[in-house]
């Protein structure tokens, strides 16, 4: 009768301490290496980034002082832009459309209310909503203003006086700052969507501007049906991009230290070590 032999166990192998250890630095060596990449480079895309917002605001500085001028022809519509072309100052002439006047929700340094956006119809039969300015809040604001939509050419029967205003071109607002969105339906509006608003008043979307105009200080006409104090628009760019290119060229430099430090102190203990 035949027995099995018990076959020796083979040993497991095992690194050696010294070889993983090195393997261990060499690891850290790299994971530092990359973590000083890309501190730097986060660091030097802000730096860019500066330089592009220090040209941003003397750009926009430059067209807000400018001489105004007249606005963009109809065929540049598609063309504009909030690179090119925000807060430039603008001259119009025309009829104000005030039945049609929309009320979007506002808090302004004077508080809490509504920007008056009124079209405005120009002797060429184009349409630009201006933001006449604004009025404080009141109980009866859906009552003076209800939402009425205008005609097929509300244009050809525009009366009353004939107004000259200059204003700053501003791009259309998709989102408002109070994170709610318009509600059309019921003349509720939160941001300055021209071309919702533009819809919702039955104006033709052919004629109307793809931006809206913000009226400077006391343009508002005396026949207004009331007086909005316009010539508020915020101007402000908030430009940290120097501190956050400091902040993450320290954070490569302490990367850069603290690998110093950990390569420093293997040496001496391996130093040590052979002594």
């Amino acid at each position: 009768m035949s027995t099995l032999r018990e076959q020796p166990a083979v040993p497991a192998q095992v690194v050696p301490a010294p070889r993983r250890s090195a393997f261990v630095r060499r690891a850290l060596a790299v994971a530092a290496l990359l973590l000083f990449v890309l501190f730097a480079g986060l660091g030097t895309w802000q730096v860019f980034r500066l330089q592009w917002k220090l040209d941003l605001i003397e750009r926009v500085d430059a067209r807000v002082h400018a001489d105004p001028v007249a606005p963009p022809a109809v065929a540049q519509w598609p063309h504009i832009s909030k690179e090119s072309d925000e807060y430039r100052r603008i001259r119009l002439s025309g009829h104000y459309l005030y039945e049609f006047t929309t009320t979007v929700q506002a808090l302004s340094e004077l508080g809490a209310g509504f920007w008056l956006l009124t079209p405005l119809c120009t002797e060429e039969g184009h349409i630009y909503l201006v933001n006449r300015g604004f009025i404080p809040s009141s109980g009866n604001i859906a009552t003076r203003y209800p939402g009425r939509r205008a005609g097929a050419n509300p244009c050809a029967a525009a009366q009353g006086e004939r107004v000259e205003i200059t204003g700053l071109l501003r791009i259309a607002e998709p989102k408002s700052g109070f994170l709610r969105d318009n509600d059309p339906v019921n003349n509720r509006w939160y941001a300055r969507e021209v071309g919702a608003i533009a819809a919702a008043r039955g104006l033709d979307l052919a004629r109307v501007a793809p931006f809206f105009v913000d009226a400077g200080k006391g343009q508002d006409p005396a026949a207004a049906p009331e007086t909005a104090v316009g010539g508020l628009t915020v101007i402000s760019f908030p430009n940290n991009h120097l501190v956050y290119a400091l902040t993450w060229y320290a954070l490569a430099l302490m990367v850069a230290a603290a690998t110093w430090w950990v390569a420093r102190y293997e040496a001496r203990r391996s130093s040590d070590a052979d002594d």
